[in-house]
């Protein structure tokens, strides 16, 4: 029997008064999407806390944990898991290809109404799972966790405290956590979520260009018990050009020529007064243009403005060949 092979393994501890039904085929309540990269002290113990707490909620749920590459061992675990618990759902990727790929992946499995992310390192508490549906039963589409009191070092809260707090200003998104990994969302914001490179970051920003409501709750947050964080200056340089990727998306996706059209002509008007300046000077007061040099500065920007612009224009023949009616809008409710 699985739940007899799980057991006998010196590794993984079950709790015995779990009974589970195969056979039962109805979609959970509560899906949970777990992206897991080395994390094999932490799954455990993770899965026992979502159980306990879980138990309490009184809803039924699976756990999705997606394996992104790990290389510690991580997988076994949760393959003796999955053994045990037709509950657990394991997803593994071939290698590490992120953690946007990671939840792309567990939401395209999830079943659930209600889908909740968490990071594998039990940093995040299970046990603020109700607080979570609380505000969700409010009529919240997304609710974010906002880590407080924060337990990392300084390299981490510094570099997290700006990108917020430049999120904020820049996208009008204003959340103390914007990165928090642990949220709960209603399944038709999933359903419309387009995640792909780094852009997770920013699911909160595009949720609200989409028009669904989100809020911020304050949960526990935990110091990090085994293995060692994955955020790196890398990381950090990666979230601000995915912040340019999001704020284009949201500002100009559907109308592209607005933004370069507008930045080309500026370009070119500015070139063009230059080197009338210069061309007008040349005739009014005989001063050779040579002594110019400025007048190649007016001509780049004639050149980029004009480029600018027809790549503008070719954004939207782009756009208008690729044109799909259901990305213009979000609908909450029809009454047939």
């Amino acid at each position: 029997m699985p739940q007899k092979s799980l057991l006998s393994s010196p590794d993984i501890e079950i709790n015995p008064q779990l009974e589970f039904d195969a056979e039962h085929e109805a979609p959970p309540a509560i899906s949970l999407v777990i992206p897991v990269y080395n994390e094999r002290e932490s799954v455990q113990a993770l899965y026992q806390q979502i159980c306990a707490s879980m138990e309490q909620v009184g809803e039924t749920f699976e756990i999705i944990f997606v394996d992104d590459g790990s290389s510690d061992g991580s997988f076994k675990v949760l393959k003796a898991l999955h053994a045990a618990d037709p509950r657990v759902c394991v997803i593994r990727f071939r290698r590490n290809f992120g953690k946007s790929p990671a939840l792309l992946a567990g939401f395209n499995r999830a079943r659930g109404q209600i889908i909740f992310t968490m990071d594998a390192d039990l940093q995040d508490d299970p046990a603020e799972i109700p607080q979570f549906l609380e505000q969700i039963e409010e009529g919240y589409d997304l609710v974010s966790g906002w880590k407080y009191p924060r337990l990392d070092p300084p390299s981490k809260t510094l570099p997290s405290k700006v990108f917020n707090t430049i999120v904020g200003m820049t996208t009008g998104v204003k959340l103390h956590d914007m990165n928090c990994g642990f949220k709960a969302y209603r399944r038709e914001l999933i359903e419309e979520l387009k995640l792909y490179g780094e852009l997770h970051r920013f699911i909160p920003v595009m949720a609200r260009w989409r028009g669904f409501s989100i809020t911020e709750i304050k949960v526990k947050h935990h110091p990090r018990q085994f293995g060692k964080s994955k955020f790196g200056a890398k990381r950090f340089l990666r979230g601000f050009l995915d912040l340019l990727t999001v704020l284009f998306l949201t500002s100009y996706m559907r109308t592209p020529l607005r933004l370069f059209g507008a930045v080309g002509i500026v370009s070119f008007l500015i070139g063009f007064v230059i080197d009338a300046w210069v061309v007008l000077n040349r005739i009014y007061t005989n001063d050779p243009i040579h002594n110019h040099p400025i007048l190649f500065l007016g001509l780049v920007l004639m050149i980029v403005g004009v480029q600018l612009v027809l790549s503008g224009l070719q954004s939207e023949m782009i756009r208008h060949f690729n044109f799909n009616s259901r990305d213009e809008y979000s609908v909450k409710q029809v009454l047939d």
